[in-house]
């Protein structure tokens, strides 16, 4: 595969059973990523190396999740001008969630994250994938492919469940 456009990076191995999932729709469609762990508390030094060198590397957009206090996607989007989608995840120590969704979500004017859904790593993807889709004509085709499946899944499951002689809803 060729030179990365998109960096995935996590505050800890343990976040990599959520981010995965971004990677793997990525590779379905074939956009190159990198995948990381850069700690915003552990390794900052790291986490400001990556955010700083990302666009001199040729990626386009950056992935960061985090769980608890969740600082690294603000914290890279402080340092670069790439678009960064944050990803909160539910981790061992988060209250629910609730503390990695706000901490991403309530970033200050001038620091915009995306953020997307808890544990929404496979949105984060898909939302990476659009931006370099507006672009990159081939990737925005691969989109449209995916958007019209997901319509054939809907479409396929309402037709098994009327199969069944159960009310067809009107049009």
């Amino acid at each position: 595969m060729s030179n990365p456009v998109i960096g995935i990076i996590m505050g800890s191995q343990s976040d990599l059973k959520v981010m995965k999932e971004a990677a793997e729709f990525l590779d379905e469609i074939k956009i190159p990523f990198e995948l990381t762990v850069v700690s915003a508390h552990r390794t900052p030094k790291r986490m400001m190396d990556y955010a700083s060198s990302a666009r001199g590397r040729g990626l386009k957009v950056i992935i960061a999740g985090a769980g608890g206090a969740a600082h690294l996607p603000g914290m890279v989007a402080s340092l670069t001008s790439l678009p960064v989608i944050g990803v909160p995840i539910k981790s061992s120590n988060s209250i629910d969630g609730w503390d990695s969704v706000l901490s991403i979500l309530q970033m200050p004017s001038g620091v915009p994250v995306a953020t997307v859904a808890l544990n929404g790593a496979k949105n984060a993807g898909i939302l990476a994938a659009q931006i370099i889709g507006v672009t990159d004509k081939s990737i925005a085709k691969k989109l449209d492919h995916y958007k019209a499946s997901l319509q054939r899944k809907v479409e396929e499951s309402f037709k098994e469940i009327e199969d069944k002689g159960w009310r067809k809803a009107s049009t």
